[in-house]
């Protein structure tokens, strides 16, 4: 009998009653090829790894990471809770070292939900990560965790969740946002005013393949890790890099998933995209959980598996590899941009504008951020959107100092109720949520 080298755990929840529509590259059969190839290459008869059934993610779970406009029952469903919950299961069991290793095979996926929801985005309505990590921070005092995004997409809602956030490193490499949805995850996008160089991103261009991802894996994000010391690596390991996948330009495979695995070496995966639901979900994901529990993938092939046809050209190699330095060059000056920043202005201001593509709604949103020589900061977000929702949400950080929550109180206090629908108050030093309609 096969014996896993690491303890693993898996969580399925392929949501059968939940789809954008029956012709949608995320609808119900996404994740059913895939559960049918775990069962036929017997991965869950080796011993060591181990099926665990997802629980409900809570109210109280969602409310430690989004405003949801105009209230939770608004933007999610039951899928979503499952799904959120499926991520939190398996953090559980590694965290109580039932298991050394866990991957939550769910969807919906999340990783374009930003600390705000009006709606859904990318597919996205909350994000499963963020919602994991933050029960795991409350639950057993996880400090510093590192987010790997493999996502052919840039990660921008972990990447908005966390932007102030300076325990909280998150890395997205995806295929370059001038030639792909959402148009961000630029090189200069290195976090907020307290927490720069805390968010790293690796734009790749189009039919990058497998030398490309492990190139950037080796020279930049391995030796950042390295840097970090988190106490935790969650992999959103999304899976549209593949060469076949129906919405992007990328020239992964099966065996190059595994690889970046057995190198990233995560603590959890949670899946995230990947639609290429019959040519390659199935073999990456088979991939993936051989690598996470340490057995031999030098067998998991594609049927059309060709690495020539997939290889990527001389020119793109060289740009990969200019991208790696330049980008590890700039980290060096991080250092200075932070002393400069942080003893240069009291307040910092940022204003977005977002489309949620799968709701169709726009929405302008204003940010204000304390910046505290002492914690994260403040965060007060003033959001309108289309719909004819304005809220006002206020983030009090989890070791915010005692201004900032005072200060965090009063601009929720203070709240104008002549212009928000609604207002927010997100309070981690105490866990306290916080919420009015005002007319």
């Amino acid at each position: 009998m096969l014996r896993a080298k690491h303890r693993m755990g898996l969580v399925f929840f392929p949501a059968f009653d939940w789809a954008i529509s029956s012709t949608h590259p995320e609808r119900e059969e996404r994740l059913l090829y895939t559960r049918d190839q775990v069962f036929e290459e017997g991965l869950l008869d080796v011993e060591g790894i181990v099926e665990f059934k997802p629980d409900l993610a809570t109210i109280q779970d969602i409310r430690r990471v989004h405003f949801c406009v105009p209230d939770e029952g608004s933007v999610l469903t039951e899928s979503h809770l499952i799904s959120a919950g499926g991520a939190k299961t398996i953090g559980i069991q590694v965290l109580d070292k039932r298991v050394e290793r866990g991957f939550a095979l769910v969807r919906p996926p999340g990783h374009h939900a930003m600390r705000v929801v009006h709606g859904a985005r990318g597919f996205c309505n909350i994000n499963i990560e963020a919602v994991m990590i933050e029960y795991l921070r409350d639950a057993y005092g996880i400090d510093r965790v590192a987010i790997v995004d493999t996502d052919c997409h840039h990660g921008d809602g972990t990447q908005d969740i966390y932007w102030h956030d300076p325990d909280t490193l998150f890395i997205s490499v995806h295929q370059d946002g001038r030639t792909l949805y959402p148009g961000s995850g630029f090189e200069n996008e290195i976090g907020g005013p307290t927490a720069l160089g805390a968010t790293v991103n690796i734009p790749l261009p189009p039919r990058t393949s497998e030398e490309g991802f492990l190139h950037v894996l080796d020279e930049v994000i391995l030796p950042i890790l390295d840097e970090f010391k988190p106490d935790l690596v969650v992999n959103s390991a999304g899976q549209d890099n593949h060469y076949s996948d129906p919405i992007t330009n990328m020239c992964f495979s099966a065996q190059g998933y595994a690889e970046l695995t057995r190198r990233l070496k995560p603590d959890i995966a949670v899946l995230e995209g990947g639609y290429s639901i019959e040519a390659a979900l199935p073999y990456v994901n088979v991939g993936i959980i051989m690598a996470m529990a340490g057995l031999d993938f030098r067998g998991v092939r594609e049927p059309d598996y060709n690495p020539d046809r997939i290889r990527q050209s001389g020119d793109t190699t060289r740009y990969i590899e200019k991208v790696s330095r330049d980008l590890l060059e700039m980290r060096q000056r991080i250092p200075q941009w932070r002393d400069q920043r942080m003893g240069s202005q009291e307040y910092a201001d940022r204003e977005t504008h977002i489309y949620y593509d799968t709701d169709r709604i726009s929405e302008a949103r204003k940010e204000k951020v304390r910046v505290c020589m002492d914690c994260a900061g403040v965060l007060g977000i003033d959001s309108k959107a289309d719909t004819g929702y304005h809220i006002y949400g206020v983030h009090i950080p989890r070791k915010a100092c005692g201004t900032c929550q005072e200060l965090g109180y009063r601009w929720f206090d203070s709240a104008d109720s002549r212009l928000f629908t609604h207002v927010f108050l997100q309070d981690r030093t105490s866990g306290q949520y916080l919420s009015r309609e005002d007319q």
